[in-house]
């Protein structure tokens, strides 16, 4: 029986918003001023309406208003911030999907070599996505191979891929979560679970241990805490 999600207490999540702008703070220079905007506005014209007469709860209301401005400042601005410290390490981009929402299967380097080159594995509602790290001309060549090893199981399910990069014709990785999200779905939740049963079972190649990426490998704890905001 599935037990039900718990709840972060108050004081718990104050804390968490806490870490949130620390770590933005410290790697954007705009955020403060943004903040310092979102409070200063929003409490001035209410200042101003109530100093012409208008009733005390426009200053609530402009409070409210404040407190809101800021928290969308902090989602947007602390979002950047962690994908500008994510870009470039592998299997950042794994961590980023494994976080998202809706019903994402992520296998962590299914291809790899020693030299920082990895291929992910996603199963989900838009079929199968193949997700590569590293030096562009390597991962294609892993790419390559695993689409070949994949074409026996998936049937007529699509199959997708991604070079995390900025150079022409590569995706960074600040815009990989909007552009998954706006693939088609093509297939039914139970043809992703079919579809996922049938991967895992497919054993032609020795595996990383425990399917893991090496911890030198692996992104940056200050990121992973936060990641998925």
């Amino acid at each position: 029986m599935a037990t039900a999600p718990q709840k972060v207490k108050f004081r718990d999540r104050l804390k968490q918003i806490g870490m949130v702008f620390s770590f933005t703070a410290k790697r954007d220079k705009l955020f403060l001023p943004l903040v310092l905007i979102a409070v200063i506005v929003p409490l001035a014209a209410a200042g101003i309406a109530v100093a012409l007469g208008a009733s005390w709860t426009w200053l609530a209301l402009g409070l409210l208003t404040a407190v809101l401005a800021v928290m969308i400042v902090l989602n947007l601005r602390s979002n950047n911030a962690m994908m500008a410290e994510m870009a470039g390490q592998p299997g950042a981009a794994a961590a980023l999907i494994e976080n998202m929402r809706g019903d994402w299967r992520v296998t962590q380097a299914v291809q790899y070599t020693g030299q920082f080159d990895v291929v992910h594995l996603v199963v989900g509602r838009p079929g199968v996505i193949l997700i590569g790290e590293g030096n562009p001309q390597r991962v294609r060549q892993l790419l390559g191979q695993e689409k070949r090893r994949l074409a026996k199981v998936i049937g007529s399910a699509d199959m997708r891929d991604f070079i995390i990069g900025d150079a022409e014709g590569l995706m960074p990785l600040n815009k990989l979560r909007n552009t998954l999200m706006r693939l088609p779905r093509t297939i039914s939740g139970k043809e992703v679970n079919a579809l996922d049963r049938r991967l895992k079972a497919l054993s032609t190649r020795p595996k990383m241990p425990q399917g893991q990426i090496p911890k030198n490998m692996r992104p940056k704890g200050s990121f992973r805490a936060m990641r998925g905001r």
